[in-house]
């Protein structure tokens, strides 16, 4: 069923809820990017929500990765970037951070976020020893091949992402080929999604390659293996995210960090009021809820708008902690 929340309730916590005037001239207008994937558009959605109430006048616009870094740093627009995946430009905006140009606002605003090797919840839960990487790669006979059943199948990442060197590479690391293990490449996203979309349906095995938060780990429950401590950053740049020829001798590690940060200009931490900048640091959304609303929005085909209206409705315990109890108070009553 497709489900359209009102637009009300944004239109309220966007208006009625602001401060003095004198307040929010102080805030001035501030841009938020909005990176077009479902997760960034409910937090660039929210953060307006509580920005407004907090007297600042703020304006949504379309975001993309490097072009909504590239912008911040060059012109200082937009003000917020409230999901921006880091690791290609660490450095860049570590220069930025130290000459004064942006501040980072939030290290870490989603958690449980990162890639690695997950497999199905049936599964585990007949087996609940399969939370390490080593438990599972002991038992192919759970995770047959469909060509082959002698072989376990583990499926890898698409052609062409980093993700698809890291796994064929940590594949050989822990020899699961001589393991019985066969690595099975996906095709590409929809071929990856496609695979899980149908284990989960039929309720068969599952054992692979993905990421979290996403629609597909929420609606299909699945757990994450735990491959290990990170063996460190020589061994994955110069082994594990290469071409298999260029890594004679991958190690055994658990998956690099994949960073994101809420990052705001100078502008915006220079004039926005301190309590603006308590709720960045203070905004951090549960992992399990940001799967759950991801399958909301992919269920009810909902926006950013329709995403926050949803979410301050159902999960005041979580947005309650992050303002304080008169912003608190007012968007409950405008609810």
């Amino acid at each position: 069923m497709n489900i359209k929340f009102t637009t009300k309730l944004f239109g309220a916590v966007a208006g009625a809820l602001l401060l003095s005037t004198s307040a929010n001239a102080a805030c001035g207008k501030m841009q938020i990017a909005d990176m077009n994937w479902p997760s960034a558009s409910l937090m660039a959605n929210v953060d307006a929500a509580v920005l407004n109430a907090l007297g600042c006048e703020t304006e949504i616009v379309v975001g993309a990765t490097m072009t909504t870094w590239a912008s911040m740093d060059a012109t200082g627009k937009p003000d917020i970037a409230p999901e921006l995946w880091s690791n290609a430009m660490a450095l860049l905006i570590d220069s930025a951070v130290a000459e004064g140009r942006v501040m980072i606002a939030n290290p870490a605003p989603i958690g449980g976020l990162g890639e690695g090797w997950w497999i199905d919840p049936v599964t585990l839960d007949a087996n609940p020893e399969l939370t390490t990487v080593e438990a599972v790669i002991a038992r192919p006979d759970l995770f047959p091949d469909k060509e082959d059943p002698s072989k376990g199948a583990f499926m890898g990442c698409p052609a062409g992402w980093g993700c698809q060197l890291a796994s064929i590479n940590l594949f050989r690391a822990h020899d699961m080929e001589a393991k019985g293990w066969k690595l099975l490449d996906p095709g590409s996203a929809a071929g990856l999604d496609a695979d899980i979309v149908r284990a989960g349906e039929q309720g068969e095995p599952w054992f692979g390659y993905y990421w979290s938060p996403t629609q597909i780990i929420g609606k299909y429950d699945l757990q994450s293996v735990d491959l290990g401590p990170f063996a460190g950053k020589d061994n994955w740049d110069t082994c594990i995210a290469l071409e298999a020829d260029l890594c004679a001798d991958p190690q055994v590690s658990g998956w690099t960090k994949s960073v994101v940060n809420t990052l705001v200009t100078d502008n915006f931490s220079s004039n926005a009021p301190k309590a603006a900048m308590d709720y960045f640091a203070a905004r951090v959304y549960p992992g399990s809820v940001m799967n759950t609303m991801l399958v909301w929005m992919g269920d009810n085909q909902a926006t950013g708008e329709d995403a926050t209206n949803y979410f301050l409705q159902t999960y005041p315990e979580v947005w309650k902690t992050w303002v304080d109890e008169e912003t608190a108070a007012s968007i409950e009553a405008s609810m």
